[in-house]
């Protein structure tokens, strides 16, 4: 064994059975914290292998997660700006001219674009079962063809029919992206490292805005190239990236931290364990690698807390959906060019970019999550009263600056509360269960975001604002009613465990079987807050 790697080597005498991990106190295992983390200032760290157990250092363990950060996070990041991309281009084609070519007048155009979230709402629990089922990198491989498929066909249509078509196909292709990287980042790190990865992953929501609106400027450029229109190109090229990425993600994306070529057996279990023993209270274990079965499914959907925190979900839904396919035409609407247009979204989503990274950091840093969902969804609020106090367009320079506010608040709002549904939820398939079941229900709100933007009402957008308005104040009102709950069963647990007599008293009374089949009801158990 590498001297590197390994710095005390420990026989275990007794070989017969699968030795424990070396501890001094009681019969718990050791628990395992990343220093990094400021959990436990551990200079060392023993981790169980075969028959010998191996000290990591704190540099080796911050080495092994280094090493799953530069793995798993820009992998999943680049794919959500993909798909993000692929969903929301319709915004850019618009403007570029695909009402006018495929003649959409009325309503047309908000039914093509909401038709996207049914099959995309309705499949999302059933492909994170089966991402349950298989190797996580080959069906997210499978989704990443058939989607990028989809959307180079896309560019291929002619007609409202075939447009509702496309749209609706490519809604059943990605709707198990989302919920199946979001869970697979929680099989990776702890409670409070999850959002900022989350944050970096979720910030190309953000960026798709930028990208999208660069490439579509660029793109469009090539209008008559092949008989195609200008947006008819931005489907195809952007189809064909995901297609291309496809052929190579199901061998490179790891699966899980058990079967991580990229990690060697010390390292795999170091992070094995410390994801075990994250149950926020310093005691009992949780598991993230068990078989999913039926009672999973039904603890899902009978956690009351999921369906509450959908509409905190609601509120971002609402408002990102409806911003992002609508906000090229309320700049262009506000006295501004096509192509400025285009251009002025760029800013617009970096600066949301920065708000979702410094409030995750900030978030991950002070271990709560409920007030920065009830900061940034304020600053929205504000943003949207201010755009509907405003007489448009007598001041586009001060309506455009709001439009920071709203798109900075939507954005950096979301990853906590993704983050708070995460780290509440045990185990791990009862958690990817409830985590699209959020993701589905909660992407309902795309639909009503979808077509409060009505033409008509250019370039004011008094329901467009106002339904967002109203989403965002339910969605605070929700964050502290959660706060409450979760604040109060956290004490409650505090008091069994001392009216049982402590850890070993709740061990004597369940076994460790039932302990980790209890998940995130067992007395052990602590909710994030």
């Amino acid at each position: 064994m590498p001297e590197k790697v390994i710095d005390n080597v420990k026989r275990v005498e007794d070989v017969s059975e699968k030795p424990t991990i070396v501890k001094d106190f009681s019969d718990k295992p050791a628990i395992i914290e990343d220093a990094s983390e400021n959990s436990l200032s551990l200079d060392k760290t023993e981790v169980e292998e075969g028959d010998v157990v191996v000290n990591l250092s704190e540099a080796e363990q911050k080495a092994a997660i280094r090493k799953v950060d530069w793995r798993v996070v820009p992998l999943l990041t680049f794919l959500y700006l993909v798909s993000f991309i692929d969903r929301s281009n319709i915004g850019n084609a618009k403007i570029a001219g695909m009402n006018d070519d495929l003649n959409l007048h009325g309503l047309q155009y908000n039914a093509a674009v909401t038709l996207f979230y049914v099959p995309y709402t309705l499949l999302e629990v059933p492909s994170n079962i089966v991402l349950k089922l298989m190797r996580p990198s080959l069906w997210i491989s499978i989704l990443l063809f058939t989607w990028g498929l989809v959307m180079t066909l896309m560019g291929l249509v002619e007609s409202y029919q075939g447009l509702l078509a496309a749209r609706w196909f490519l809604g059943v292709a990605e709707a198990g992206f989302f919920p199946a990287a979001t869970y697979l980042l929680t099989i990776w790190y702890k409670r409070y490292e999850y959002q900022k990865r989350f944050a970096i992953f979720f910030s190309m929501a953000s960026m798709a805005g930028a990208f999208s609106g660069l490439l579509a400027f660029a793109i469009e450029k090539m209008d008559g190239v092949g008989g195609r229109k200008g947006w008819q190109w931005i489907f195809i090229l952007e189809g064909l990236v995901p297609i291309a990425t496809s052929l190579v993600l199901w061998k490179i994306l790891p699966d899980s931290p058990e079967t991580a070529t990229f990690l060697n057996k010390h390292e795999k279990r170091f992070v094995i364990e410390r994801l075990a023993t994250d149950t926020g209270s310093g005691e009992g274990r949780v598991t993230n690698n068990e078989r999913i079965k039926k009672h999973h499914i039904y603890s899902a959907f009978k956690e009351w807390r999921v369906w509450a925190m959908i509409l905190v979900y609601w509120g971002n839904s609402v408002g990102v959906y409806g911003f992002s396919a609508t906000v090229p035409t309320v700049i262009n609407e506000l006295g501004y060019t096509q192509a400025q247009a285009q251009l002025l979204t760029v800013p617009i989503y970096f600066f949301a970019v920065i708000l979702v990274l410094v409030f995750a950091f900030l978030s991950d840093h002070y271990q709560v999550r409920w007030i920065f969902i009830i900061i940034p969804y304020t600053i929205a609020s504000c943003s949207f009263i201010a755009q509907l106090a405003i007489p448009h367009p007598r001041y586009p320079g001060v309506a455009l600056g709001f439009l920071f506010g709203i798109a900075g608040g939507l954005y950096s709002g979301f990853p906590p509360t993704v983050a708070w549904v995460a780290n509440n939820l045990a185990p791990s398939s009862k958690r990817a269960v409830a985590m699209a079941l959020l993701i589905s229900v909660g992407n309902m709100g795309a639909i009503a975001g979808s077509n409060v933007y009505l033409a008509r009402e250019a370039p004011v957008y008094h329901l467009g604002f106002g339904a967002c308005l109203a989403f965002l104040c339910v969605s605070i009102i929700m964050t502290v009613v959660l706060r409450l709950s979760y604040g109060r069963e956290n004490a409650r647990r505090d008091r069994l465990v001392e009216e049982l007599g402590g850890e070993v008293g709740v061990k004597s009374r369940y076994s460790e079987q039932e302990l980790l089949d209890m998940g995130d009801r067992s007395p052990f158990f602590r909710y994030a807050l």
